[in-house]
């Protein structure tokens, strides 16, 4: 699930969204994709907001899932095939998708147990899950955590070792890049 109050917000200023992000680190997200055991031709940028992540990515079939009906009209208008949908309870059948993204957004996800729990359920066998996330165990870390309560964000930021921990009690095979301010994580089935 992904918080009510969080959803709101994204929906007031989807519009604007695009202007006001930088563009996904493609190549951090090749090198994450490049984790999968099997070739990957469907994705999913889950609690992908406008799209900003799998529009960096080049594969046949890519998919934006968020809960936020406004960011996935703007993602729409990007071209992209999107569903509506909570990340702790996907709409997508099991071993359905090579690989899932989430980038720069498991903070805002409520349930992140469920949604990695999701993550494992949708992938096909040796399909990942590529997590590019914030570290709030450094001094940046702190103050974006700051930032985002400050307006009015509920988000939960995970340090790369916990979120290797809960990967792996997703049943999923953890690999983390780096343990900076941003980090790229991967979950292998």
């Amino acid at each position: 699930m992904t918080h009510a109050g969080d959803v709101a917000i994204f929906d007031r200023f989807a519009r604007f969204y695009d202007y006001l992000t930088p563009d996904a680190d493609a190549d951090l997200l090749a090198e994450g994709l490049a984790q999968a055991e099997r070739p990957v031709e469907r994705v999913v940028d889950l609690a992908g907001g406008t799209g900003r992540a799998v529009r960096a990515i080049d594969a046949p079939e890519r998919i934006v899932l968020d809960a936020s009906l406004e960011m996935l009209r703007q993602a729409r208008k990007n071209g992209l095939d999107c569903v509506q949908g909570d990340a702790a309870r996907l709409p997508l059948a099991d071993e359905s998708v090579d690989a899932l993204v989430i980038s720069d957004a498991l903070h805002h996800v409520g349930d992140v147990d469920g949604a990695l729990a999701e993550a494992a359920r949708v992938l096909r066998p040796d399909g990942v899950l590529v997590v590019r996330e914030y570290n709030p165990a450094t001094l940046r870390g702190r103050l974006l955590v700051r930032g985002e309560h400050a307006v009015g964000f509920d988000s939960s930021f995970l340090t790369p070792d916990d979120l290797a921990r809960r990967l792996h009690d997703a049943g999923l095979t953890p690999r983390v890049r780096n343990r900076g301010f941003d980090y790229t994580a991967a979950g292998i089935r």
